[in-house]
């Protein structure tokens, strides 16, 4: 691994944190985290929001995208999510695992398969698409 190459963030985005997501392996090809969910990522039923699973794919998938191309100047934006709700839930401790499925010059595919920890259940998985882009310049 390149000493250029981006890290474990140390600091995610607030809205990461809101979520719960937590990453413990970022590679190139593959992304591995963990959440725990609660009353707090409810719907007013009582069950996990789809949208956190939804955000779970697109941000394990980007981070993972954003790797990939790091050493380009570049990183990757999603551009199609489509998330699948297998089984509702109250709450879980959670596994996300993305892996790259295809990876070209400007576009890439991850898989985001969403597992709850303690049944071996899937929860969620979706596909995000993402287009690989040029850093901001650092200049005003």
């Amino acid at each position: 691994m390149s000493s250029s190459a981006p890290k474990i963030p140390e600091k995610t985005s607030r809205f990461t944190e809101s979520i719960g997501l937590i990453f413990d392996e970022i590679s190139s090809t593959q992304v591995r985290g963990h959440a725990d969910l609660d009353e707090n990522h409810h719907t007013p039923w009582g069950v996990v929001h789809g949208g956190v699973y939804t955000s779970m794919v697109e941000s394990a998938g980007s981070v993972g995208a954003s790797y990939a191309v790091a050493e380009r100047n570049q990183f990757a934006v999603g551009v199609h999510n489509a998330t699948d709700f297998l089984r509702p839930s109250t709450g879980a401790s959670v596994l996300v695992e993305a892996k790259a499925l295809f990876q070209g010059r400007t576009q890439q595919l991850w898989e985001v398969i969403i597992t709850d920890r303690a049944s071996g259940k899937q929860l969620s998985r979706g596909q995000l698409r993402t287009q690989n882009v040029d850093m901001p310049s650092s200049q005003a």
